[in-house]
C-alpha cells in the first residue's frame, strides 16, 4: 500500500476541532484508488515517479506540510527571503549550492546579530555571524595557503567547542571535506580513519591528540599539517591554531577574494564530510555526504517551520556525531543563536544560565534527569506531593496532545501541581524551553511522557549517518508518542517486504567512502536500507521497532526486539544505566544490568549500606534485590516471552574505552556478548 501526502491550507493559531487537524503534519492516506498497489507515490501533493523496487506490501510515506510552509514565507514576508506564494518544493529548491554559499547568505540576512555564544575563562562570550564569517575566513585562507584543493579530507579529533564548529565552516568555506574523528577513538582506529580518508589536514585538540597522530605518522603518507587547536607540540609537522590564522591573514592579503572565489566555484554534489560510523561491529565505514545533504537538511528543517530565527539552542551533543554536525547546518540556514559547550556535567548548570528554547539530546540524558528528578523525591511527604502532581499531569497530558485545556477541578489541581513541582523541574531546564528533540537512539515511551506530564515535550526524531540525520521528526503542534514523527519536506519513507525502514531524499549519502560492494547492498535506486525494523501508522508517523540484526529468536520461536524490552527496563528503575537483553536461541531472555553510580550511592546513604567501592555495593545483595523488584514491575508490561527471568549486575558500566559502547553510546552487542559469555552461560546452566 502507499501514502498520499494530503495538503492542508490551513493557519494557526485558531480554534478547531482537534489538534491533528490543526496541525498535522502531512496526513498520509492510502489511495483507495487501488490500494494494493505500490508503483505510484506522491511528494508535496505531487506525483514524483514509480516505486518498482518496492513491492506490493511496502508502505510509503511522503512529506508535505504545506500550511507550515505558508507560515513560514509570510514569517519571512519582511526580508524578502522568498516570493509570495512560494510553495514548499520552491522553498526546497531554493537552497544554496553550498555550505559556504549558505553561510555568506546569511551574513547578509543577518550580520549583526548573535550566531554563537561559548565558554572563555568561564564566563560566556559571543560573536556575532560578521565575525563568524571572519573568523571562518582566516582559517580557510590558512587551509587554501596549506595546499587544501577542493574536496581535500581535513579531519577534526576534537571535543564539541566553538573551535570544531570555525574548522568545519572554514573547511568547507576552502572546498574541503570535514572527516570527524571522536577524541575518544583510540590510536589506531584514529590511524585508520586519517588513512582510508586520506586526510591531509587534521585539526588536533590537544597534546593527546596530536599523540594520536604522531605515533602513526610513517602510516599516513597523505598527512601534511597537524593544526593544534590548544597548545603546541615541538615537531615539524605540527602549527598551532594561531599559525593558521596568520597563514590566512597572509593568504587574504595577497589574495583579497580567495575564499569568495573558492564558495563560488562549489558545487551541490562536491564532497562536504566524511562520517566514519562508530558501528557496534567490524570496522567503521566513512560515509560520504556532500554539501547538498546539508544545505537540504537546514531547508527541509526550515520548511517544517519548528524552529525560527529567534530561538536559543544549547549545543552539548558530540560534533563528531551526525546529529551535532547537522545542527551546525540547520543553524546556518534558519540563524537562531547556539551556545556551544561540549561538558556534559555541565548541562544542567548552564541551561539555567543560557536559558534555551531548545536542546537536542540523545535518549540518556532524559533519562538521567528522569531518574534523578526521581530519586530526589522517593520518600516522605515529598513523595507524596511528587506522585500527586505526577497523577494529575499524566492526566492533563493527552489533553494538551488533542489541542485542548484542562477546566474546572482539574485546572486547579494541574495550577498547584505546576506551582509546587513542576516549575521547580523547568526552572532547572531554564524555563525557555519550548521543546527537546531526542534522537541518536530509541526514546523509551513512559520517559517522554513523564517529560510531558511535567510540562516538558520531548519531540523523537530518527536518521542515521547516512541520511544526514533528520529524516523524520515529530511536530510540537501535532506530537505521537511512540513514533518518530514523518518525514521531513523532502524525504520519503516505506517499508519493505521484510519490515525493514527504507529511505529516500537528497540527505542520503551518495556512498561509502572505498566501498563500491558496501555501497551497491545499502542504496538501490536510491533508497537507503537502514537496517532497522519499522512501521508507517494510518497518518505516515513512523514508528521504529528495532534493529534487524538486533532480534532475537528464541529456542521456542518466538520474536524478541531487545531495545523494547531494554527501554522498559530503564523506564522501570531509576537506579538502571544500561541494559543488554540476550536470549537468541534459548529458552528465555535474560539481562545484563549496570547501575547508574550517583544514583545507586545516593539509595545506599539513605538505607545507611557500608561498602568500600561502588563496584561492590553494585553487585551486592541488597542492590540486587532493589533491581529484581522493578524487574517484576516491568514484567508486568511485557508479554510472556518478552519477560526478563533472571538477571546480573555487572561491577561497573559498559564503557568507550573498553570497546562495550560506540562514541554515541550505543552498546556493541557481540562485544558485550562475547565478554560476558560465562556470565550469560551461568543464567541457563541450570536449565
Amino acid at each position: 500500500m502507499f501514502f498520499v501526502a494530503e495538503r492542508r491550507r490551513s493557519r494557526w493559531p485558531f480554534k478547531a476541532r482537534s489538534a491533528l487537524a490543526m496541525f498535522a503534519p502531512p496526513i498520509c492516506r492510502r489511495s483507495r484508488r487501488n490500494p494494493s498497489r505500490s508503483e505510484l507515490f506522491f511528494v508535496d501533493g505531487r506525483l514524483v515517479g514509480s516505486d518498482e523496487d518496492g513491492g506490493s506490501s511496502a508502505n510509503i510515506a511522503a512529506s508535505g506540510a504545506s500550511h507550515w510552509t505558508e507560515r513560514a514565507c509570510r514569517a519571512r514576508q519582511s526580508n524578502n527571503s522568498y516570493p509570495s506564494g512560494v510553495t514548499e518544493t520552491t522553498l526546497l529548491a531554493a537552497r544554496p549550492a553550498s555550505v559556504g554559499a549558505m553561510l555568506l547568505r546569511r551574513v547578509e540576512a543577518s550580520s549583526s546579530k548573535e550566531a554563537f555564544r561559548y565558554v572563555e575563562n568561564d564566563r560566556w562570550v559571543s560573536l556575532n555571524w560578521l565575525q563568524i564569517k571572519d573568523k571562518a575566513f582566516e582559517l580557510a585562507a590558512g587551509l587554501l595557503a596549506l595546499g587544501i584543493e577542493p574536496e581535500d579530507r581535513v579531519a577534526i579529533a576534537s571535543s564539541t567547542r566553538m573551535s570544531w564548529i570555525l574548522a568545519d565552516i572554514a573547511i568547507m568555506c576552502a572546498a574541503g571535506a570535514t572527516t570527524t574523528i571522536y577524541p575518544s577513538t583510540q590510536h589506531q582506529d584514529v590511524c585508520y580513519v586519517l588513512a582510508d580518508s586520506q586526510s591531509k589536514v587534521i585539526f588536533a585538540e590537544d597534546e593527546l591528540q596530536v599523540s594520536k597522530v604522531l605515533d602513526h605518522l610513517d602510516e599516513l603518507p597523505e598527512l601534511t599539517t597537524i593544526v593544534q587547536i590548544d597548545g603546541k607540540v615541538d615537531h615539524p609537522k605540527v602549527i598551532g591554531w594561531a599559525d593558521l590564522e596568520e597563514l590566512g591573514r597572509d593568504h587574504l592579503a595577497a589574495h583579497s577574494t580567495a575564499v569568495e572565489d573558492v564558495i563560488q566555484a562549489i558545487e551541490p554534489e562536491d564532497l562536504a564530510t566524511l562520517i566514519y560510523t562508530s558501528g557496534t561491529t567490524g570496522r567503521p565505514k566513512g560515509v560520504r555526504l556532500v554539501q547538498d545533504c546539508w544545505t537540504y537538511e537546514g531547508a527541509a528543517v526550515e520548511a517544517y517551520d519548528i524552529i525560527t530565527p529567534e530561538d536559543v539552542q544549547y549545543l552539548w551533543l558530540p560534533l563528531s556525531h551526525v546529529f551535532g554536525k547537522a545542527l551546525i547546518a540547520i543553524q546556518l540556514y534558519i540563524g537562531f543563536t547556539t551556545a556551544v559547550d561540549g561538558r556534559i556535567d555541565k548541562i544542567v548548570e548552564n541551561l539555567a544560565e543560557v536559558q534555551p528554547t531548545f536542546m537536542c539530546g540523545a535518549p540518556r540524558i532524559f533519562e538521567k534527569v528522569r531518574a534523578r528528578v526521581m530519586t530526589t523525591a522517593s520518600h516522605g511527604v515529598r513523595a507524596k506531593i511528587f506522585d500527586w502532581a505526577f497523577g494529575v499531569g499524566r492526566k492533563v497530558s493527552p489533553m494538551r496532545l488533542a489541542g485542548q485545556q484542562p477546566s474546572g477541578l482539574l485546572a486547579v489541581q494541574h495550577a498547584v501541581a505546576e506551582r509546587l513541582v513542576f516549575s521547580k523541574i523547568k526552572t532547572r531546564m531554564g524555563g525557555n524551553i519550548n521543546f527537546f528533540v531526542s534522537g541518536s537512539a530509541a526514546l523509551n515511551r513512559e520517559v517522554q511522557e513523564w517529560f510531558h506530564a511535567a510540562g516538558l515535550l520531548i519531540l523523537e526524531g530518527y536518521g542515521l549517518t547516512e541520511t544526514s540525520a533528520a529524516t523524520c521528526v515529530n511536530n510540537p503542534r501535532a506530537t505521537r508518542f511512540g513514533t518518530v514523527g514523518p518525514p521531513v519536506p523532502g524525504s520519503q519513507v516505506k517499508i519493505a517486504d521484510d519490515g525493514e525502514i527504507l529511505i529516500k531524499g537528497p540527505g542520503v549519502m551518495r556512498g561509502y567512502h572505498n566501498l563500491p560492494e558496501a555501497t551497491a547492498e545499502a542504496l538501490n535506486d536510491g533508497w537507503f536500507a537502514t537496517g532497522d525494523i519499522g512501521e508507517l501508522d494510518e497518518n505516515g508517523y513512523l514508528r521504529i521497532t528495532d534493529r534487524k540484526k538486533d532480534l532475537i529468536k528464541t529456542s521456542g520461536g518466538k520474536y524478541v526486539a531487545p531495545q523494547k524490552v531494554e527501554g522498559v527496563l530503564k523506564a522501570a528503575c531509576p537506579y538502571v544505566s544500561q541494559v543488554l537483553v540476550h536470549g537468541e536461541g534459548r529458552k528465555y531472555a535474560t539481562a545484563l544490568i549496570t547501575v547508574d553510580a550517583e544514583a545507586i550511592e545516593g539509595w545506599a546513604k539513605e538505607q545507611r549500606l557500608s561498602y568500600s567501592t561502588i563496584e561492590e555495593l553494585a553487585t551486592s545483595r541488597e542492590v540486587h534485590d532493589l533491581i529484581e523488584d522493578f524487574i517484576e514491575q516491568a514484567n508486568q508490561s511485557l508479554e510472556r516471552w518478552e519477560t526478563i527471568k533472571k538477571f546480573e549486575i555487572l561491577p561497573s558500566e559498559f564503557s568507550v574505552d573498553e570497546g562495550e559502547v560506540t562514541p554515541s553510546l550505543k552498546i556493541r552487542r557481540k562485544t558485550v556478548e562475547e565478554k560476558y559469555a560465562d556470565v550469560l552461560n551461568s543464567m541457563y546452566d541450570s536449565d
